[in-house]
């Protein structure tokens, strides 16, 4: 989110100066404004924090470019100048636009700094050597921002959180409270494994999708080109023989086809809007919870995505618990980084309301929510009694790892079976309405009648 600094006096006429994050300038004045109302200072400037691109000289006499993040263009030089660089121009970018890293490049990152940390390497060192070594612009940039930010006193928390758009929210937090911790490495290490799962299973569930879902689409593809096509060129012909009964499946495709060819064209403007409208519509808060709603409910994959949810609720939940009062938090960070829009909700509005509100026990609260299975409930109602709560979520974490492995596969081999069963059904309609076709036989008289 861009960064936006403000500069205003006091009524004692002390200078006033801060930051803001917001979605635009405008968005930004507004939060400013609220700000000086409420602190009664006035408004000076406000500027957004810029990319710049910048050509270099060193004394050796080479010539470097490169790109950094400042308010003013003032602020770059003189860095450089200090650093003995002889500045050759610098240049505002017209598009302060800077795009999300590579899912990938994010996870590398993780997993290399938590191997690094593990080595009881430096957090510092190993800011500076991923900084150096990662391709993404755009990573290499935030990385860059946040060591600035953390050498500039800012907390750590913070200084991730500032990228959560581009880092993702779960990713962006964890790395910022694993700053501030005694188990960074521990921390790091279970947030690399996490992204890792997840981006395993995505790739799994697509994999197993996507191949059967091209197939189908090349099935019926291939089916109505040959009853639009292929059949009323061949049995098109028999249709103007006089006193001819043609086969009824030769009959329903030859029906067909002249629907097709009267509303084929209506039918897939219809079809345009109607995939337009429902993306359109998938990418709403609305649309995104009642999908992700709906969606547990499904056979076979629904089942399988509601038990990969719970299981990344329940490995954030036992990286994160502490077992003291602070845990509504850890429950809200689990919830949001389970990535379902529904579970979500729901735990946000029950389970936690029902804790804080009305001073419900954990195992009470969660099952209040509906979006837990009885086995999850029945492990932390276990971990509440014996004070192991931490231990039972990792415990429950671990076993649906395994079960949604196992049973992905399962899934998959299913889903080839209906879809070899599918384009059974359609090729031995075809191969049917063929050998109807071939076996038409008019009479000399009925030819002779078309003839005529």
């Amino acid at each position: 989110m861009p960064e936006f600094r403000f500069n205003g006096v006091a009524q004692g006429g002390q200078t006033v100066q801060g930051t803001v994050y917001a979605p635009n300038k405008k968005a930004a004045q507004k939060k400013v404004k609220a700000l000086s109302e409420r602190h009664t200072f006035t408004l000076r400037d406000l500027e957004q924090r810029m990319i710049f691109k910048y050509k270099i000289k060193h004394p050796s006499g080479k010539v470097v470019t490169g790109e950094q993040k400042a308010y003013a263009e003032d602020e770059i030089r003189s860095a450089l100048e200090r650093m003995g660089m002889e500045v050759v121009s610098i240049q505002k970018n017209l598009i302060n636009y800077s795009p999300k890293p590579p899912t990938g490049d994010v996870i590398m990152f993780v997993r290399l700094a938590a191997n690094l940390l593990m080595e009881k390497m430096a957090f510092t060192e190993v800011m500076n050597l991923l900084m150096t070594d990662i391709s993404s612009k755009s990573l290499k940039q935030i990385l860059r921002d946040i060591a600035s930010d953390l050498k500039g006193g800012m907390e750590a928390k913070q200084a991730f959180m500032k990228h959560q758009d581009s880092l993702g929210k779960f990713t962006a937090y964890m790395l910022g409270v694993a700053s501030q911790s005694g188990n960074m490495a521990e921390i790091y290490e279970a947030t690399a494994r996490f992204l890792e799962r997840r981006d395993e299973f995505k790739k799994s569930v697509k994999s197993a999708l996507i191949m059967p879902a091209v197939t189908i689409l090349a099935t019926i593809g291939v089916f109505i080109w040959y009853v639009w096509y292929i059949v009323p060129e061949t049995a098109g012909l028999f249709a103007s023989f006089e006193g001819i009964e043609l086969p009824p499946l030769t009959t329903f495709s030859l029906a067909m086809s002249a629907f097709l060819d009267k509303w084929m064209g209506l039918m897939g403007v219809i079809t345009l809007v109607a995939i337009v409208a429902f993306v359109a519509w998938a990418r709403t808060p609305k649309g995104q919870y009642l999908i992700a709603k709906y969606m547990i409910k499904i056979p076979v994959i629904g089942q399988l995505l509601h038990k990969l949810n719970i299981e990344v609720f329940c490995r954030v939940f036992a990286i994160l618990y502490s077992g003291s009062g602070e845990n509504l938090e850890v429950i809200r960070v689990a919830a949001e980084a389970a990535g379902n829009p529904y579970m979500e909700h729901r735990i946000k509005t029950i389970t936690i309301p029902a804790m804080m509100g009305k001073g419900a026990g954990l195992v009470e609260s969660m099952e209040a929510a509906g979006v837990f299975t009885p086995m999850t409930l029945s492990r932390f109602k276990t971990g509440a009694e014996t004070g192991a709560v931490r231990k039972s979520a990792q415990q429950m974490a671990d076993y649906y790892e395994r079960e949604t492995s196992l049973k992905l596969k399962t899934a998959v081999e299913t889903i080839q079976t209906f879809v070899g069963l599918f384009i059974g059904l359609m090729v031995g309609f075809l191969t049917v309405l063929s050998a109807e076709t071939a076996l038409i036989r008019p009479s000399s008289n009925e030819m002779m009648g078309m003839g005529g």
